[in-house]
């Protein structure tokens, strides 16, 4: 078999001989057995196959492929950039990822971008990074390898600070996003705490100045201290870090004049107005709330026996506790003034109703002064349950749902009469004829409900066709102007036949029922 071979090699060399006889200036014998063509980059070596081949030991092919390519090389030896970062690279060969002999126009680095992983490079992408295209790092007709890692490459019109704090931006700048610092501050002789870690570097270090940057508050405060220097260059004895106007200065301790409530958040100018705060300042309410008392002085300098610390209303005098008039329904919504129009000290005020409302008081007088009777704090429409019993006139039956104007036609309310017929007169169809009583026949659950006995009232029975009368049938006249007869003549003497000559008792012979039809017992 070893035989066959070599005899077969023998006539390719005697071909090969015959045709480098011919043509030893135009023909390598190489370049006749290779499988395809190269790629275009590698086209030139076409000729010299050594240059990439050793046929005594393939193993080299690797190391001729890194002899050429002498960037890849110093990568992986340094473990940077993507060949620097393949797993087993060393002992691997470049052909399992470039082949070649495929053509010129064949693709021998094989990049997937879609499938590539930045991560195995020495730029892994995060933050921002990861959004950004391809071509916004590495540029057209450029190796991928040359694309720039560091920071300022990309972001120097970002840059800021002028290269002054040199080009490790990442040492503060995070990759989520450009402003995102996150510099150490703590490293310096200056720790930033509170506000100070919430300003942008610009507002202390303006200019780009980082060396001998000052540290002392007044050195940046400066147009905020209100005593203008009067108190020295050491705020931080008073004041904190996390807002100018929390001073930790102890006002009691230092003046004898403790502050609270709003007084301890208000700015020191607020009430030190010259900024010289061995000025000597009132100590009462009114040396400084004397344009908000709305009392104009009338209840005294003592503010502090109304009014809080913390907000200067509400109010939170007590009228019940603190006097002997206690304020209950609208009378404690009243302001202050509307009562006390003079000092407290020389006005002394009345506690009746009717001295304070007798302008209101549209019973004029005649009701009395105490008006609590039927008026309630609540309100002075608000009138209380009156009892009408209590007077000479109770309220019985329809009239405890009549509405009190009805009969009481003015304010005076004394002026209305008694009798029924001062409010009935319209309703009395006897005009007048039955008298002013006329609760002897009708009832206070309606005018219509009446039950009058005529027998057991006057002594006279209606009976017959006398109980289908009206009334005023008979009583034509008043009862207090003319007293009816009881004899039949008095009324039905026109009906007399017989002209008198039986005489008056017609009911020997007539009957109740009917006229007619009489009988002789």
């Amino acid at each position: 078999m070893q035989g066959g071979r070599c005899h077969a090699f023998l006539k390719l060399a005697l071909v090969a001989g015959l045709l480098l006889a011919r043509r030893a200036d135009a023909v390598n014998p190489e370049t006749l057995l290779m499988p395809g063509k190269l790629s275009a980059p590698h086209a030139r070596y076409e000729q010299d196959c050594a240059n990439c081949h050793d046929r005594a030991d393939r193993g080299r092919q690797t190391g001729l492929c890194l002899a050429c390519h002498k960037d890849i090389a110093a990568d992986i030896r340094q473990r940077r950039g993507f060949h620097g970062h393949v797993p087993a690279i060393e002992t691997s060969q470049c052909s399992a990822c470039h082949a070649e002999h495929l053509g010129r126009e064949a693709d021998i680095v094989k990049l997937s971008r879609e499938q590539f992983r930045h991560d195995d490079t020495s730029f892994p992408l995060h933050g921002a990074h990861a959004a950004v295209p391809c071509s916004g790092c590495h540029r057209s007709g450029e190796s991928w390898r040359k694309a720039p890692g560091a920071c300022i490459a990309c972001h120097r019109r970002e840059e800021p600070h002028q290269g002054r704090l040199g080009n490790d931006c990442a040492a503060c700048h995070d990759a989520a996003a450009w402003r995102r610092v996150r510099y150490d501050h703590d490293r310096t002789a200056f720790a930033l705490r509170e506000r100070h870690a919430e300003i942008d570097c610009v507002s202390c270090h303006f200019g780009n100045r980082y060396k001998d940057t000052p540290r002392e508050c007044a050195a940046c405060h400066a147009p905020d201290d209100a005593h203008h220097g009067e108190r020295g260059a050491k705020c931080g004895d008073c004041h904190g870090a996390s807002t100018w106007k929390n001073a930790k200065f102890d006002h009691k301790k230092e003046t004898g004049y403790a502050l609270e409530g709003v007084h301890e958040r208000i700015a020191c100018n607020d009430c030190h107005r010259s900024g010289n705060l061995k000025d000597k300042l009132p100590r009462e309410c009114s040396g400084c709330h004397q344009g908000e008392d709305s009392h104009a002085g009338r209840l005294g300098k003592d503010c502090g026996k109304c009014h809080g610390n913390e907000s200067w209303k509400p109010a939170g005098f007590d009228h019940s506790r603190d006097t002997r008039w206690p304020l209950v329904g609208r009378h404690e919504k009243v302001a202050c003034h509307t009562c006390h129009t003079a000092a407290v000290a020389t006005q002394t005020l009345p506690t009746d109703c009717a001295r304070c409302h007798r302008a209101s008081d549209v019973h004029l007088g005649k009701l009395g002064a105490q008006c609590e009777q039927c008026h309630t704090p609540e309100g002075w429409r608000n009138v209380s349950d009156f009892d009408h019993d209590l007077t000479s006139y109770p309220l019985v039956g329809l009239h405890v749902a009549v509405p009190c104007e009805q009969c009481h036609l003015t304010r005076q309310y004394r002026d209305v009469g008694k009798e029924c017929i001062a409010c009935h007169k319209r309703d009395d169809v006897h005009r007048g004829n039955l008298g002013k009583d006329c609760g002897r026949c009708h009832s206070p659950n309606g005018w219509k409900l009446w039950d009058f006995d005529h027998g057991r009232e006057t002594g006279f029975a209606l009976g017959g066709a006398h109980g289908k009368l009206a009334c005023e049938a008979c009583h034509r006249r008043p009862p207090q102007e003319v007293k009816l007869k009881q004899d039949c003549l008095s009324c039905h003497q026109k009906d007399d036949v017989h002209l008198g000559e039986y005489g008056r008792q017609c009911d020997r012979c007539h009957s109740a029922v009917t006229w007619k039809g009489a009988r002789v017992h």
